[in-house]
């Protein structure tokens, strides 16, 4: 008896994973498929009726001369020649950017100019040398001097910081 127990015990044990294997694949490749399409606009991304309407179809419309001009203004940072710390050896960083504004703050954030300077100065001048060496540092370096920007500007005002020139001599 002891030998049928475990001949029905090993038997719901021998079922095969296949079903559970294709199941999983087939939920992937689905799931995948939906997302492309979604992504890539063929689903819920497609022309508006707007757009429909002009002929063309398509994404020439949506890029075309009836698409709304940017609502942004560059405010220039002149050059600026930093004197890098003690630490340096009489090394200088050459330094020049673009403000991304609104138009309407463009007046305001000119006339701000001399305080920008000031504090994107101050704060090139006490950054240690090792870190201005590293190429991947650029990213922190223009995400800090973005916030001390917005700061003595205002936090609507200035969208972004973009770095024109970074070269130290």
């Amino acid at each position: 008896m002891a030998a049928t127990d475990m001949a029905e015990a090993e038997e719901p044990a021998k079922s095969s994973k296949k079903p559970l294997i294709i199941g999983v694949a087939l939920a992937l490749i689905l799931g995948g498929g939906a997302f492309f399409a979604l992504y890539s606009g063929m689903i819920l991304g497609g022309d508006t009726g707007a757009d429909a309407g002009h002929g063309g179809g398509g994404k020439e419309g949506a890029h075309g001369a009836e698409s709304a001009p940017l609502d942004v203004a560059f405010v220039p940072i002149e050059q600026m020649i930093i004197s890098l710390g003690p630490d340096a050896q009489s090394r200088h960083l050459r330094f020049e950017a673009q403000l991304e504004v609104g138009p309407a703050y463009q007046q305001e954030v000119t006339l701000l100019m001399p305080r920008v300077l000031d504090v994107l100065n101050s704060y090139l001048r006490a950054v240690d040398m090792a870190e201005l060496e590293d190429p991947t540092t650029l990213i922190t370096l223009r995400a800090q001097m973005l916030r001390r920007v917005q700061l003595v500007t205002g936090d609507d005002r200035v969208r972004d910081l973009l770095i024109t020139e970074f070269v130290l001599n």
